[in-house]
């Protein structure tokens, strides 16, 4: 309902950029100049799609230790301002920065290879209840529009809470978050795509890809607004 809100206020012209807000707004909810400041990620590795200098199939992490999803693509590098904008949507209910974010996304990562299904990294029910959504469902719910691609909310579910994985390293992030996904579903042969708003060491995607795997599904995409480097 907010988004749709939103999207009538920017065809009309009456938003006003949620960077500078200044306006009228591009649909999308950014001003073209603001637009053209935002650290887009053009290269980077294809595999967990960390920065890099050049574009390359795998880096050195990946080439050591493969990660279990196929590729993961990022719009962003997870710096000014499209960090803050994400902290806004996360974390203080700032859902017209979700949805210019999720517009731009869309159209900068759209998939060369189209997966069957997109399903968001889902979050614990407590954490759910304390925030109110879950900001990758949000995100894959857009993503799938723009895509033509449907999406499975609850097919994976997080049935274990974790600590917050911030200040962790990707080894400890692992242990974190071993065992806490579960399938609900039948993902066989399927391709699927996971849908998240970070992504920092990939230790979340591998626990929720491995998790998928075994329940089944062919192969997985991951696709996110941003990447720490």
């Amino acid at each position: 309902m907010v988004y749709k809100q939103l999207s009538h206020l920017l065809s009309r012209g009456l938003a006003r950029c949620v960077l500078c807000a200044a306006g009228p707004a591009d649909p999308d909810g950014i001003c073209a100049p603001c637009r053209r400041e935002l650290p887009y990620l053009h290269s980077a590795c294809r595999r967990c799609a960390l920065p890099l200098a050049q574009p390359a199939d795998a880096c050195a992490n990946c080439l050591q230790q493969p990660p279990a999803f196929a590729s993961a693509r990022a719009a962003w590098h997870y710096a000014f301002p499209v960090g803050q904008l994400i902290r806004r949507f996360k974390y203080h209910r700032d859902l017209a920065a979700g949805h210019s974010l999720a517009l731009l996304a869309a159209a900068h990562i759209r998939p060369n290879e189209r997966p069957d299904l997109l399903v968001p990294i889902p979050l614990h029910w407590r954490r759910y209840l304390t925030r109110g959504y879950n900001q990758a469902q949000l995100l894959a719910a857009r993503f799938g529009r723009q895509w033509n691609i449907p999406v499975r909310p609850r097919l994976l579910h997080k049935h274990t809470a974790t600590d917050t994985q911030q200040q962790l390293r990707r080894g400890q992030r692992l242990r974190n978050l071993r065992d806490s996904f579960r399938v609900h579903g039948a993902p066989g042969g399927l391709h699927i795509g996971l849908v998240d708003d970070v992504i920092t060491t990939g230790a979340t995607l591998e626990a929720a890809t491995r998790c998928l795997l075994e329940a089944g599904a062919a192969k997985v995409s991951a696709f996110a607004l941003a990447r720490v480097p």
